[in-house]
């Protein structure tokens, strides 16, 4: 049910800023309630910028940008990693360009290689929200998630990094939680929680 401070948003058209299935999956799910009639990039363009920023905020703005500039309608694009500081913060902005071909498969053997027995194993999660209005207005909101990287992967469920990932709090790993409860912990929902508040306030 939508918030009834959420009226001016109700029925307005909004485009997720990605091609990852997982992502706008999860995305779009914690956008329904708010009001907005959502779309993706895939449904108007295959193409995709290049991220060249060094950080998460950077990279989501250019993400936005080029989808506001595609569709002419309010863009949201979420740009998020996987940060371990004993690895110097990798693979961070890099995260999905770890996994060859999109095989995060790849990604997390890259994490087990570099992460020895002997290194703090301790991580967090980061998503960085940019949400480009209907009338080009720029905000940029930041979630974080804390917990540490354990192997062998565990679970099926989520996308990405999940299997490896424990938040802190819990003994399962994301990949082991069903989405209602991954989203009570996650750095997404953590990002959408000041986003709602942003657009409860306007």
């Amino acid at each position: 049910m939508t918030h009834p401070s959420t009226n001016k948003w109700q029925s307005h058209k909004l485009v997720i800023a990605s091609q990852n299935k997982g992502k706008i999956i999860e995305i779009a799910d914690l956008l329904v309630p708010l009001g907005f009639v959502v779309s993706s990039a895939a449904d108007y363009t295959a193409v995709e910028p290049e991220e060249t920023e060094d950080t998460f905020e950077g990279n989501a703005l250019i993400k936005s940008r080029f989808v506001r500039g595609e569709t002419q309608l309010a863009a949201l694009a979420d740009d998020s990693g996987l940060v371990i500081p004993a690895l110097g913060g990798e693979p961070g902005v890099y995260s999905a360009r770890w996994a060859e071909n999109g095989d995060f498969g790849i990604a997390m053997a890259k994490v087990q290689a570099r992460l020895t027995a002997d290194m703090d194993t301790s991580a967090y999660f980061v998503c960085a929200l940019a949400f480009i209005d209907s009338d080009g207005k720029e905000s940029v909101f930041t979630g974080t998630c804390h917990g540490h990287i354990q192997f062998p992967a565990r679970g099926l469920s989520g996308f990405g990094y999940d299997p490896i990932f424990v938040p802190n709090g819990e003994t399962r790993t994301f990949g082991e939680m069903p989405y209602v409860e991954k989203k009570q912990y996650s750095h997404r929902s953590h990002a959408f929680k000041q986003f709602q508040e942003f657009l409860l306030a306007s």
